[in-house]
């Protein structure tokens, strides 16, 4: 059962695409790809999933659950905000299922001191993400501290 596999410059010419968006597809999750050394490869079944050219499958093999999450924080300034944004990006690219990613956006509106931070993925991994995050926010450990000391 041999199936044919394209480099991301292979299905750009086949698209019609520039290899930048083929790999913004792939990082979005929008195509399904596999990587082999410093390269993806995607599969044509998966090619032609993103192009509408097979019949729709039911259920996946990681499950059919995905699970949309809304944070948000309020009396956050810029810095929290960053501190918190690299930690829950961080550990939302590591240690999960390359096949599923748990896929996070961060949001802060500084006019109104608030963060929203933006889960979609797994179950299991988006419950892992929202402990962390409960941890991180509700432990003592200065993440918004907003007093200066004037000397």
């Amino acid at each position: 059962m041999k199936e044919d596999m394209y480099s991301v410059e292979q299905v750009a010419e086949r698209l019609g695409l520039h290899v930048r968006t083929v790999r913004g597809y792939i990082r979005s999750g929008r195509l399904k790809a596999v990587r082999i050394g410093k390269q993806y490869r995607i599969a044509a079944s998966d090619l032609d999933a993103l192009t509408g050219r097979t019949r729709a499958t039911t259920g996946t093999a990681t499950g059919p659950a995905e699970v949309s999450s809304i944070v948000q924080i309020d009396g956050v300034d810029r810095a929290a905000a960053d501190r918190l944004g690299t930690l829950v990006l961080a550990s939302a690219n590591t240690g999960h299922d390359p096949a599923n990613p748990l896929r996070v956006q961060t949001v802060h509106d500084e006019e109104r001191r608030r963060m929203k931070i933006i889960i979609l993925g797994d179950p299991a991994a988006t419950a892992e993400l929202l402990h962390l995050l409960d941890a991180v926010l509700n432990a003592d450990n200065g993440l918004f501290d907003r007093e200066v000391n004037d000397a």
